[in-house]
């Protein structure tokens, strides 16, 4: 099993991260807690260490599950959660201010059923708090033990400088991680994100990296989404014509060209089309761990896969250059060494 610095830090985590979002019934594709607990089982047994959820995830079930599943294996766990997103209808029940950040994680903790965690993310900017008011009490949680290292997601790169710099003027500690949305359908962060990271001392712990499934082949022009799927799902909730749309959006003459290119090289090397686009995000330079979100033990299983797949020179090569983003481009992140 293979482990990495987290950033700067001294926190060594797995390359694959379990994506808690799903388990929990007020999911869009729930996850039952006994599921729930065989994936992790599943998880932790093969080596790996990580494992991302939220306070918003499943309404806090998902905190939940996680924290009853690891009871006795807490210190070979690192846990990472995050705050920001509403936890109530009052003005300061959402958001990064000291008030809010201070409920939630006194209410993460408790639904974990833990005295820390090792890894507190702030979920995206609040343009409505000042970064220095932020940054401060995250630090504040640090020294009061409750929390080891602090991360962010969905921040842009002046957004990562900014933080860093706030909380060097204040003595304070900085992020040593983010999360953003990266896949072969999904490299927009290449240009600036990635490295403002690598600048800053970030690791990255990228999600998403099939697409929102549209990597996995499952999806076709012109034949509707299977039920079970993410967009058959919005088409229960939301009506055939938002699925049409949303299909249609995602089905571009490129990503139809890099879901083909995939498919192809997953059946050349007899794996699947999710354990190719692992793969492939895990040869880029800046990026540290995959955050995969299984629904089942099977889909848990090809992500395996994805960690234990080295791809082809020639492969990765091709993948790259037909899935390359168009426009300008800044900075060049390519393979990690």
């Amino acid at each position: 099993m293979d482990y990495e610095n987290l950033g700067k830090s001294g926190l060594k985590v797995s390359r694959l991260c379990l994506g808690a979002m799903n388990f929990g019934t007020s999911s869009d594709a729930p996850t039952s807690e006994a599921d729930a607990k065989r994936i992790i089982d599943m998880f932790l047994d093969q080596g790996n260490n990580f494992i991302d959820t939220a306070n918003v995830y499943t309404s806090g079930q998902s905190e939940e599950i996680v924290g009853r599943a690891i009871a006795g294996k807490r210190d070979s766990v690192v846990v990472a959660t995050k705050g920001r997103g509403p936890q109530g209808r009052g003005p300061n029940d959402s958001g990064l201010s000291r008030v809010h950040l201070t409920r939630a994680l006194e209410a993460s903790l408790k639904r974990l059923k833990l005295d820390y965690v090792d890894l507190y993310q702030v979920h995206a900017p609040d343009p409505d708090t000042p970064i220095e008011e932020t940054m401060e009490t995250l630090s504040g949680f640090v020294r009061a033990g409750k929390v080891r290292y602090i991360g962010c997601s969905n921040f842009t790169g002046s957004q990562i400088v900014e933080a860093q710099w706030a909380a060097a003027r204040q003595n304070g500690l900085p992020f040593i991680s983010l999360q953003p949305r990266y896949s072969l359908v999904s490299r927009e962060i290449e240009a600036d994100v990635l490295p403002a990271c690598q600048r800053q001392g970030l690791g990255t712990l990228v999600y998403s990296p099939l697409g929102g499934g549209l990597l996995s082949g499952k999806y076709k022009k012109d034949a509707a989404p299977g039920a079970e799927t993410r967009f058959g799902r919005a088409a229960q909730r939301w009506g055939e014509s938002a699925a049409a749309a949303m299909i249609a959006d995602a089905m571009s003459a490129k990503n139809l060209a890099i879901v083909e290119a995939v498919t192809k090289a997953a059946a050349e090397l007899s794996t699947s089309n999710a354990a190719v686009a692992i793969a492939w995000c895990l040869t880029r330079r800046g990026v540290t761990s995959v955050i995969a979100g299984p629904r089942t033990a099977e889909q848990m299983k090809a992500y395996f896969d994805g960690t234990e797949l080295k791809l082809p020179e020639e492969v990765v090569k091709h993948l790259s250059d037909v899935s390359r983003p168009t426009g300008p481009r800044v900075g060049g992140f390519g393979r990690r060494r």
